[in-house]
């Protein structure tokens, strides 16, 4: 079996600036999401995009155009007429948009029924609460449709539905994701847009205050800390009847990762062992080939899954056949579509002794939305030096699925993921199963304790320890880290492990793609 070519499994997904070439899609994009309304007419974009090209933004997946956002910045005035779209929007030109303004008003937003189902709007808002941001503007504010009324608007007024929907007892298409996006309720527009049929002619008054913003300052108020969002799974092992079980059980952690707007989640090393409970038991060299054969499923699921959660997917690890060597695979599966893969280097004896598995070669660091990481499969975070070559390369955060049997097998992995965060001053997060998987062999029990660790000084936790699950159970930890923190913690720190490497005495030579390099 040749390797697989990862970019059939890509989801290309790009958030870029509206271009007028995007015009008709734009115009086949409205027709689908609003049928019963004019779509903007040329002019309309050629205008929007001559006065705040910023503000108009798009998001492609695989080159179609999946969801887009229009905006303008205005002066917020308590006698502004925002019940007036024609006049608070120039009639879809702004023209009377006003880059000294304080306040950012959405005037559309919408995702192609193709696309829906993967929180495309989050990302629309979280673009423009950052866009926010980057202009220090005090407030973000919207005319949000309620396209869910029509279907009750014989049983209740519009006041009683939009106070239903944000008491979660009602929902609507829109509302719903508005108020989950941080917007609060402050008013209901009567006769906002007259020919909105299913809205009733109503919208929402909403609002998104920016914490961050500073009156009177001109220049962008830059970030004191720069927190990312991990949330780590530790997984228990259980009999299954078939892959769709096996995706049910992983759509569960990731809508709980979503929920709480993780930027990771890191799944154990080798959970797809899980799915040798499902088919017929044979010698553990021949099983590990027969999960091979779930590749493709698990290349699909978890690709289209990355996008529909918003957040980057380590896939914990799976067995993989290329050109008839078996290896031990962990994917990165990137938010943006992307996806790379990272080969266990060092192989255990157990794993060479009932698998047959081969080791790989390089030492990769993925650079994402949320900095560089790399990814360590168990046995390879007791190997300083892999640490050394991924920070060499930028890696501020080091993903560690494992899979351990018992206590000792854990301690070995956490002790040394620990050791790399003080010798490197990085982040490791570490991820193990729990459970047993009975007359499935060399992968039948399972011990785990997961957890966030950190370099040891005054600045972090106590002990390095950011989070920890408890022992042995299922379930999760969400923790944030500060990439900042970090970065000040390598000049400032009250020991400064990665500065003061005797480089005159030792060195951390090692081969890659034919060449040498040196830490």
């Amino acid at each position: 079996m040749e390797p697989i070519d990862l970019k059939e499994y890509e989801w290309k997904t790009v958030i870029r600036p509206m271009l007028i070439e995007d015009f008709d899609a734009l115009v086949e994009m409205q027709m689908a999401c609003f049928p019963d309304m004019e779509p903007w007419s040329r002019a309309h974009i050629e205008s929007q995009l001559k006065n705040f090209p910023q503000g108009q933004i798009v998001i492609e997946i695989d080159g179609q155009l999946a969801a887009s956002s229009s905006s303008l910045i205005v002066q917020n005035d308590p006698n502004t007429a925002w019940h007036n779209f024609k006049a608070v929007s120039d009639n879809g030109y702004i023209r009377n948009h006003n880059p000294k303004g304080d306040t950012l008003y959405g005037i559309e937003m919408m995702v192609h029924p193709e696309f829906r189902g993967l929180k495309l709007s989050r990302r629309m808002y979280d673009a423009r609460k950052e866009m926010c941001r980057e202009m220090n503007l005090a407030r973000m504010i919207i005319g949000g449709r309620i396209p869910g009324y029509h279907k009750v608007a014989d049983k209740m007024s519009a006041r009683e539905y939009v106070e239903r929907v944000v008491a979660k007892a009602e929902f609507d298409p829109v509302l719903t994701a508005q108020t989950a996006n941080g917007f609060a309720l402050q008013g209901l527009i009567p006769d906002y847009l007259p020919n909105d049929k299913a809205s009733c002619g109503y919208a929402t008054y909403l609002e998104w205050l920016n914490l961050d913003y500073k009156p009177g300052a001109k220049r962008r108020f830059h970030h004191l800390v720069e927190p990312i969002r991990i949330t780590v799974v530790q997984y228990e092992m259980r009999a299954i009847r078939g892959f769709d079980e096996f995706a049910q059980q992983c759509d569960f952690f990731l809508d709980v990762a979503s929920d709480y707007k993780s930027d990771f989640i890191l799944f154990p090393e080798l959970f797809t062992t899980q799915l040798l409970s499902c088919v017929e038991p044979t010698r553990p060299g021949l099983a590990a080939r027969r999960l091979a054969e779930f590749t493709t499923d698990y290349l699909e699921y978890f690709s289209e899954r990355a996008i529909k959660y918003n957040v980057n997917v380590i896939g914990g690890s799976h067995f993989v056949l290329e050109n008839d060597t078996l290896y031990n695979i962990a994917y990165l599966f990137g938010r943006d579509g992307s996806i790379g893969k990272q080969y266990k280097i060092h192989i255990t004896p157990s794993e060479r002794k009932w698998w047959g598995i081969e080791p790989g070669h390089k030492v990769e660091v993925f650079d994402t939305d949320c900095g560089k990481v790399a990814i360590q499969i168990c046995y390879d975070i007791e190997f300083p030096e892999l640490t050394r070559i991924a920070a060499n390369k930028g890696a501020e955060m080091i993903f560690v699925p494992y899979n351990t049997d018992t206590r000792h097998g854990y301690l070995r992995v956490k002790t040394c993921a620990q050791a790399r965060c003080v010798e490197n001053q990085v982040y490791v997060a570490i991820s193990g199963c729990t459970g047993n998987l009975p007359f499935v062999e060399n992968a039948d029990i399972h011990y785990a304790q997961s957890g966030v660790y950190t370099p040891c000084d005054a600045e972090f936790a106590r002990e390095g320890i950011a989070a920890e699950c408890n022992p042995n159970v299922e379930t999760i930890v969400i923790h944030d880290v500060d990439l900042e923190l970090l970065r000040r913690h390598r000049l400032e720190g009250s020991v400064q492990n990665w500065n003061d490497r005797r480089k005159d005495l030792y060195k951390v030579q090692y081969m890659e793609d034919g060449e040498e390099g040196y830490v």
